[in-house]
């Protein structure tokens, strides 16, 4: 048996390596790893895509759709074949309608669901109004709350879609809100402890760097409702590189984007698209891959950049 970790520890690694990650969730518990230098899984096995930014268009990166394509024949020549991608926010730059359908499109030709949860560039307008959260979960949420926030259940592992990108002040922290709580505590009402738990979402619920509101503020009170459970992984995107950190039962793992990367926290005046030359360009973005072998170990992440 499997023992998962009992005392307080933290990892935190950056790796400008990849656009992608392999996850492998084992005795429900995830590891990662750079696709292309680990060995393939064997088990349930999913992908991670984030940050797609399709309508972006500027230094260092002109064609979003492109490095996105590479990134899908990336995960659809993986070994350990992956059940279904999830995407962790920010399919597209503006929110425009022809770059959701250019999106679509090019998640549609490898013949993969996808499940995706909004991010901030995904429900743009003035004001940052709902009806552009239901707009979102009309083309990727069905089914969902109306806060375009839902769960279901694959291989016996628990996976939670989580919005934290609704009514943010410029500069802040992410936040879920009150009622996206109490979803979640009656969404987790009278599942066994032993259930692996994914949870999904676009900005980290831990904070990793407040003054560019890289966290979200209620994110404590999310993870509070998850602690009694032997093995949570949490997975988002929005900082555009890979940041990892083990606290208790708690794995979070921050992925790539397969459109520009970003500075390091702290290492620039602000956040945004970093300019990087032409040939290094591939070797920041990335996907993942988790897979689980039931009784075997946690789940087994790998990243992979695109320039692998």
């Amino acid at each position: 048996m499997t023992e998962h970790p009992t005392r307080r520890h933290t990892l935190e690694c950056m790796a400008w390596a990849g656009t992608g990650l392999i996850w492998t969730i084992t005795g429900g518990v995830p590891r990662s790893a750079l696709i292309g230098t680990a060995e393939a899984a064997t088990g349930f096995t999913f992908a991670q895509m984030s940050d797609s930014h399709i309508g972006f268009a500027r230094e260092p990166n002109m064609d979003t759709p492109g490095t996105l394509a590479e990134g899908l024949a990336a995960v659809k020549a993986m070994v350990a074949k992956p059940a279904f991608i999830l995407h962790t926010g920010d399919v597209t730059h503006l929110s425009k309608p022809a770059e959701f359908d250019a999106a679509e499109k090019l998640f549609g030709s490898i013949g993969l669901d996808t499940h995706y949860v909004p991010g901030e560039h995904d429900v743009l307008d003035e004001a940052g109004t709902k009806p552009f959260i239901a707009r979102f979960q009309a083309r990727h949420t069905q089914g969902g709350e109306g806060g375009a926030y839902y769960s279901f259940d694959a291989e016996g592992v628990h996976f939670i879609g989580l919005n934290n990108v609704v009514d943010l002040k410029a500069g802040g922290m992410g936040n879920l809100g009150t009622a996206q709580l109490a979803w979640l505590e009656r969404d987790l009402v009278g599942r066994s402890t032993s259930t692996p738990i994914v949870v999904f979402a676009h900005i980290p619920l831990w904070t990793v760097y407040e003054k560019w509101g890289w966290g979200t503020e209620d994110g404590a009170q999310a993870l509070g409702l998850l602690k009694r459970f032997g093995s949570v992984t949490v997975l988002n995107g929005h900082i555009h590189q890979v940041m990892q950190k083990v606290e208790g039962n708690v794995a979070f793992h921050s992925a790539r984007s397969t459109a520009f990367p970003q500075p390091a926290p702290g290492a620039a005046p602000s956040p945004g698209p970093m300019k990087v030359e032409a040939a290094r360009l591939r070797s920041m973005l990335g996907v993942a891959s988790v897979t689980l072998v039931p009784g075997q170990g946690p789940l087994a992440i790998i990243d992979t950049p695109l320039g692998a």
